[in-house]
């Protein structure tokens, strides 16, 4: 005789799988900002230590109304984009070769873990003297400054590949080049844009660094213009800048990710 209660069995590893809602993180945004406003405006909170959140948004107004935000945005756009692009791509480059070679990780790790823990700002002034004041030293830092951890996470990454799909492929007769390209490589990108995400993080707090330096445009140069004479409304107003560039860079990260991995769903 033939059952006919029949029931679907759930997935039971979609308990780790991370789901999307929507509207939390806006909530997240939204709610000091109101906290802000409605203490700034009953007195609770001095304008001296904190700026009304409706007046930055007013600067904001302004900024594009004149046309100014796209004056100091367009530059450290450009600044982080070319910088991000030479440390980033030379890291995963080093980064894989050393995770792959033998040779090579005896002979470059030893110098990355020299050079991770400098503080790149520290570099900025020697920067200076040998690329000068202008963009070339901004690209270096910027540079050298997503490169490391570029490096760090790529290694690591192709380290923890499971060792068991290699064996597998090798089992098959797969060529080296092969493995690398179909095993070890997608089995590394995870954790590749994991360090993405911290990398441009660094890229864009050395980005504001190198523009307090010798930078007439820039956001960088725009908050420090509006810290010396004491603008708070403008200081903040470069800040949330960062902040919206910080989340749009995860924001694009994210989006690869769904992307390239979508085989992890």
């Amino acid at each position: 005789m033939q059952r006919t209660d029949v029931r679907d069995v759930p997935f039971r590893g979609g308990g780790f799988r991370p789901k999307r809602i929507r509207f939390i993180g806006l909530a997240a945004f939204i709610a000091p900002i109101a906290l802000a406003e409605w203490g700034t405006r009953a007195g609770w909170i001095s304008p001296l230590t904190l700026p009304r959140p409706s007046d930055v948004l007013a600067i904001f107004g302004e900024l594009l109304e004149t046309g100014r935000l796209w004056d100091h945005l367009i530059p450290s756009l450009t600044r982080l984009a070319v910088g991000s692009v030479l440390g980033v791509s030379a890291g995963i480059a080093i980064g894989t070769a050393i995770g792959l070679f033998s040779y090579i990780r005896a002979g470059l790790v030893p110098l990355v873990a020299a050079l991770f823990p400098i503080p790149k700002i520290a570099l900025l002034p020697l920067f200076v003297i040998w690329f000068g004041i202008d963009e070339g030293s901004k690209y270096a830092l910027i540079a050298l400054g997503t490169f490391t951890p570029t490096v760090v996470a790529t290694y690591g990454a192709v380290d923890n590949v499971d060792r068991t799909l290699i064996r597998m492929g090798q089992s098959f007769g797969l060529r080296w080049l092969s493995i690398t390209r179909k095993i070890v490589l997608p089995g590394a990108l995870p954790g590749i844009l994991s360090g993405l995400r911290v990398s441009l993080a660094i890229g864009i707090i050395l980005l504001v660094a190198a523009e307090m330096l010798g930078a007439e445009f820039g956001i960088g140069a725009f908050i420090l213009q509006a810290g010396s004479l004491y603008d708070l409304e403008r200081l903040f107003a470069g800040v949330v800048i960062l902040s919206a560039l910080g989340v749009a860079t995860s924001a694009a990260i994210g989006a690869v990710e769904r992307r390239l991995l979508s085989w992890r769903s």
